[in-house]
């Protein structure tokens, strides 16, 4: 049986996963499926980023038009997480 490789992610791709929940108003379990993620995972990047909860609907009525992710970048973001994925299994198969 193989072990699942743990992923890690970069500090400046939690702090945009955490901001795209924050500014899209969408749950944390439709963000995170969006990007690959498990809803655990993210839940505990916003927790850790102090916020705690799911932003209310005053903070995300103040978010401006321009600060909003579109949906096409959260998807390039999640695309390329996965090619990255592929990217390393290749390269890690060579190598054993």
């Amino acid at each position: 049986m193989e072990a699942r490789q743990r992923r890690s992610f970069t500090d400046d791709y939690k702090r945009q996963a955490v901001d795209l929940v924050a500014s899209s108003g969408r749950p944390i379990g439709s963000v995170a499926k969006e990007l690959g993620l498990r809803n655990s995972v993210l839940r505990r990047w916003v927790e850790q980023r102090g916020s705690g909860r799911e932003p209310t609907a005053t903070a995300r009525r103040s978010t401006t038009q321009a600060t909003v992710p579109s949906a096409d970048h959260a998807a390039e973001i999640a695309r390329l997480q996965r090619e990255n994925e592929r990217l390393r299994a290749a390269h890690g198969a060579r190598h054993f």
